[in-house]
């Protein structure tokens, strides 16, 4: 008769942690690509609404050229400073989902050092058991092996 389970076998802890650390690391990175992305989209956006604003402004008859240059700038700045803007906030909670990905995943091995460690521990305390209680069984059976030998001879 066979000892071996027909079921399939269940995961330990240690790959349901290391699973674990593997999900929240890649939702970590898609969230930040998914940042970086709409950073870029958003950047497009607002260059393609400053040349929009160009346009209007050369579609309109000059009439003075200073004038058009002015708010060209102005608008130049604009852009620029929202496109900055726009670049520093990504970038920065971008900085505080990795942050919190490197404390999860530190938290995570941390368990998992201590769920080791105490394993071992155990292991050790059961193996220690297990050669008292062969100690006793072997003088106990070479106590029953004088004992038939005393008999029989």
């Amino acid at each position: 008769m066979s000892t071996n389970s027909t079921g399939p076998e269940e995961k330990g802890f240690f790959e349901k942690v290391k699973e674990t650390i593997e999900h929240l690391w890649d939702g970590t990175k898609d969230t930040a690509e998914g940042i970086k992305d709409k950073t870029a989209d958003t950047i497009e956006h607002i260059k393609d609404k400053v040349t929009t604003e160009k346009k209007t402004v050369a579609g309109k008859p000059v009439t003075d050229k200073k004038k058009v240059a002015a708010k060209s700038r102005i608008v130049k700045a604009k852009a620029e400073a929202a496109a900055a803007d726009v670049k520093t906030k990504a970038d920065t909670k971008i900085k505080q989902i990795k942050a919190k990905a490197a404390d999860e995943t530190s938290k995570a091995k941390k368990v998992v050092a201590n769920v080791k460690s105490k394993t071992a521990q155990k292991t050790k305390e059961i193996e220690a058991k297990a050669k008292a209680a062969n100690t006793a069984v072997k003088k106990s059976a070479a106590k029953k092996t004088a004992a038939i030998k005393k008999t029989t001879a």
